[in-house]
């Protein structure tokens, strides 16, 4: 596994997290995403988004951030992607466009993001070495 890869990647993860949740909220402000789903994305939830993306720069940062490290970063985005799915499957995006745009595009991304992530977390771990 290429060490430079999977800091890049990290690097990615956290600015996902820490840019999307800034941009979108409109630096937490923007209560349309916290009406949508008030349970995962209220303004709590989205500060623990931006945190795990401060967790990923924490990762990217060292050497190696080991194996069990990485499988959880898959686990929690397994996570959000199956609170995404349930979302999706219940919810109307049209109406929250309609509503708010930013809030639309959070919600059109934040799963299929999240998704991409996770595979590659899982073929980070799947393809590590144990740290010694």
């Amino acid at each position: 596994m290429k060490t430079n890869m999977t800091r890049i990647a990290l690097f990615a993860a956290g600015a996902m997290n820490i840019g999307g949740v800034l941009v979108f909220s409109r630096a937490f402000t923007n209560v349309a995403i916290n009406d949508a789903d008030p349970a995962v994305m209220s303004n709590f939830g989205l500060l623990m988004i931006a945190i795990w993306g401060l967790a990923y720069w924490g990762a990217a940062a060292m050497t190696s951030p080991g194996k069990w490290l990485i499988g959880a970063f898959a686990l929690e985005k397994l996570a959000y992607v199956v609170v995404w799915s349930n979302w999706i499957s219940d919810n109307s995006l049209e109406d929250l466009y309609s509503r708010d745009v930013f809030a639309g595009v959070f919600y059109s991304i934040y799963g299929p993001n999240d998704f991409v992530f996770m595979l590659f977390f899982v073929w980070v771990f799947l393809h590590q070495r144990h740290a010694k």
